[in-house]
């Protein structure tokens, strides 16, 4: 087996590194609480009852239960991979394409995830950096699918 390569002296891995079709199996694992569905849905000004109120998602939804916000379910999917894969080495996310939420997350429920490297290519606009495109999924304790998004980053390749 190969030594792993050189990391940024923060983590994360260089664009030169990524494998096309490796799978990363991320380690931090995330309980997702009432608290982080009041604190995003209040700091993003959005008052869906879906998310915020317990009697109206009790009495007046399928769910019975507030749903977490899914721009949280985003953030906390990509957030998730930053440690293992990116951190130092990205200089900008360049989009998110495909965003998905096909199953319910609530409180209590505990979030892993997976970033699979789907491509990558040359900049062409900078020598000294490249695009990927990562598939991020994340999933509950059971096992079942809850987010999932293809997105761009530039990432810097290993300096000279």
């Amino acid at each position: 087996m190969a030594a792993e390569p050189a990391r940024h002296p923060r983590g994360g891995i260089y664009f030169e590194d990524f494998e096309t079709g490796r799978i990363y199996e991320h380690r931090l694992r995330r309980t997702v609480t009432e608290m982080d569905n009041m604190l995003f849905s209040n700091m993003t000004l959005n008052p869906q009852p879906l998310h915020i109120d317990r009697d109206f998602c009790e009495k007046e939804t399928e769910f019975g239960q507030p749903l977490m916000n899914s721009l949280f379910t985003l953030g906390l999917m990509i957030g998730i991979s930053v440690n293992e894969l990116t951190v130092g080495t990205t200089i900008a996310n360049l989009g998110m394409q495909e965003v998905k939420f096909p199953n319910p997350l609530f409180q209590g429920d505990t979030v892993h995830c997976t970033t699979e490297v789907l491509g990558k290519r040359e900049s062409k606009s900078r020598t000294t950096a490249g695009i990927l495109e990562f598939l991020h999924r994340a999933f509950k304790q059971d096992g079942t699918l809850v987010a999932e998004c293809k997105r761009q980053a530039f990432i810097n390749k290993r300096p000279a």
